[in-house]
């Protein structure tokens, strides 16, 4: 019973550290924005939205609710030029993990986020691009992967369903930026022993502590020169189900 309410006590300070920061962030977005020069806006952004996902994590880790395994995602921040990172999407916070170890990244997310007062302010500030019009996230990203900086796309589109066996259908987009762009595509494994903040799940809905989490580095994805977006897909659909459906300790149930 103790334990049981001492994990409440701490869910509830993490969504209340949430608030308070995403809203401050939001505030300083905002008046950063207008000081500041784009350039330099970019990186304050960044940097900012970096440091709040890393103290939050750090809670977790501090309290016990959470073991993660990210440390092969610094392999990404080691690949010279521009690169799509492409990760399967378990749950609402994945770009948290991968944003704090990566804090350079570009990330393309929905509309509503970043209209979002507690996560808005910062994520426009950084740069980050909404998929609100395919037509102009596609052109910021191409922008983007021209000067040399690092995508995050999901490449399901959107959280992995309850009832998805490994992934969600790949979306288009990865294969249409890659061939468009020229560059490689890092596929980024996600694990987990829980379905917390899958689509779906409530947010009253308490998980069971602690939560494992492990991140793993694909090798860079190379479209061929004769080959459809189509074809790219299917090939890079084939290596998530390859890797998740291997034995593992976090396989998906």
């Amino acid at each position: 019973m103790f334990k049981s309410s001492w994990e409440w006590l701490l869910l509830i300070l993490g969504f209340f550290y949430w608030a308070t920061v995403g809203l401050l962030i939001t505030f300083l977005g905002i008046t950063l924005s207008f000081l500041l020069s784009r350039q330099n806006a970019l990186k304050s952004g960044r940097f900012l939205l970096s440091k709040a996902f890393k103290f939050f994590i750090s809670f977790l880790r501090i309290t016990g609710l959470l073991i993660l395994d990210d440390s092969e995602l610094k392999k990404i921040a080691t690949i010279e030029g521009a690169v799509i990172i492409a990760p399967n999407h378990i749950a609402l916070w994945d770009a948290v993990f991968i944003i704090a170890s990566l804090p350079e990244v570009v990330c393309i997310m929905k509309g509503e986020i970043l209209r979002n007062p507690f996560l808005g302010g910062g994520a426009q500030l950084a740069g980050y691009i909404p998929d609100d019009s395919i037509s102009i996230m596609f052109k910021r990203a191409i922008q983007c992967l021209d000067a040399q900086e690092k995508l995050l796309l999901f490449s399901e589109g959107t959280r992995t369903k309850n009832d998805a066996k490994w992934i969600n259908p790949i979306k288009s987009g990865v294969a249409l930026l890659a061939r468009k762009a020229q560059v490689p595509v890092v596929p980024v494994f996600i694990r987990s022993n829980t379905r917390f903040f899958e689509k779906g799940w409530p947010l009253y809905k308490k998980p069971v502590f602690p939560l494992h989490i492990s991140f793993t580095v694909g090798d860079c994805v190379y479209m061929k020169a004769d080959e459809s977006t189509r074809a790219f897909n299917i090939r890079l659909e084939n290596m998530y189900i390859n890797e998740l459906s291997r034995p593992h300790p976090l396989i998906r149930i």
